[in-house]
């Protein structure tokens, strides 16, 4: 019994110590890592006392704005002013249409109101 209560009293002190010491190295490691992370941080000067504000700019892929609506289709013109003809407004339909602000259906629509149908 004795050598029993004396092993396990040897296996105590020697992981104790183990700990013991695996912690110092842990912790000195880390001071050395912030004393290096201190290092290389840029040293700043003092800002003037009346200086503009500086603008800073968001990391790259920390923000980015979400795509453009596209835009609503702007209703088909009417045969309302003197100047405006059927032509000039079917041409100008055409024109949204073929920059894809207009669908096809839409288009037609606009359309078959323009020529009265």
């Amino acid at each position: 019994m004795p050598g029993l209560i004396r092993g396990m009293a040897r296996t105590a002190v020697v992981a104790g110590t183990a700990t013991a010491v695996s912690n110092r190295v842990s912790r000195r490691q880390a001071n050395r890592w912030a004393q290096q992370e201190v290092s290389q941080q840029p040293q700043y000067a003092a800002p003037q006392q009346y200086a503009a504000p500086q603008q800073y700019a968001a990391p790259p892929g920390y923000y980015e704005a979400p795509p453009a609506a596209p835009a609503a289709p702007s209703p088909a013109p009417t045969a309302s002013g003197p100047g405006d003809d059927l032509t000039t407004q079917l041409q100008k339909l055409a024109d949204l249409h073929a920059r894809g602000i207009l669908s096809d259906a839409e288009f037609a629509a606009a359309k078959a109101r323009l020529l009265g149908a």
